[in-house]
């Protein structure tokens, strides 16, 4: 940077007009009441799943990275999980947690082809949980990968799974956790059903979820959670509900993390 002249340094500032102190604190209130109503529109829109207000995004995900091993699970997975209006027609629903998965490496609980896929931006950890609908009849895993990506990683992964419809893809189905001794002892790969994969850019996470029959029937029609929801459709999962099942758990659990992320970003008082 060029060093100052000897006229830039010896100008002599201009005197500024007092101010009378009521107009200065109503200046204030204003700037204040300003800020906050940008910050929480920021907050709000971020919390609801709007990518372009990422409090993360100018910082990386440096805050997010301990998330995995620092937050209690049931705060990752509650307990019992609300679908007010979340099943077929608008009807409403409740899960209940079977089991969660002790915290697993990306090569034990993902599909060889779907790690694979994620590879740009790296696989952490994977945390999972199964959940049974109210009727023990229905079965659904539900997942959070961790990955080891920065923001411009995640939107690329985002843009491609979206691109390219990979969620629709059979061979990328998320891998099921089924519990011993449980409603889910049958929950494997042939009895998946429905599932959803959705790559965060708020955070270095993906969540997926998948879903199929408690009384561990093969299911040789999979259908993707866009299509077993459609109206109209016909198929096992899709007159089960099996499409709203995974919809519906990814979509809680992923507002539980929003929530989790928006705390951890949170600029100290």
């Amino acid at each position: 940077m060029p060093s100052e002249t000897p006229a830039e340094t010896t100008t002599r500032l201009r005197p500024v007009p007092a101010r009378h102190p009521g107009r200065t604190a109503a200046a204030i209130g204003c700037v204040v009441l300003g800020l906050g109503l940008i910050g929480g529109a920021v907050t709000g829109s971020w919390l609801t799943g709007d990518s372009s207000a990422d409090p993360a995004s100018g910082a990386g995900y440096a805050p997010l990275r301990t998330l995995w091993h620092s937050t209690p699970v049931d705060t990752f997975f509650p307990r019992t999980l609300k679908g007010d209006g979340a099943g077929p027609g608008g009807a409403d629903r409740t899960w209940t947690r079977v089991a969660v998965a002790p915290e697993s490496t990306c090569a034990r609980a993902l599909d060889p082809l779907l790690l694979k896929t994620l590879r740009p931006v790296g696989c952490e950890r994977v945390l999972r949980a199964t959940y049974v609908d109210a009727t023990q009849s229905t079965v659904t895993t539900v997942g959070l990968v961790f990955t080891e990506g920065e923001p411009s990683g995640m939107k690329a992964l985002d843009t491609r799974f979206t691109g390219e419809k990979l969620t629709e893809r059979t061979d990328l189905m998320p891998r099921t956790y089924p519990v011993k001794g449980t409603v889910a002892a049958g929950f494997g790969d042939g009895q998946r059903a429905s599932w959803t994969v959705n790559v965060l850019t708020e955070a270095p996470v993906v969540v997926y979820a998948v879903s199929g029959f408690a009384d561990a029937r093969r299911v040789p029609d999979p259908q993707p959670v866009a299509k077993a929801t459609a109206d109209g459709a016909k198929t096992a999962a899709a007159q089960a509900g099996l499409g709203h099942d995974a919809k519906g758990i990814a979509d809680r659990v992923e507002r539980g993390l929003r929530t989790s992320v928006s705390t951890a970003t949170e600029p100290p008082r």
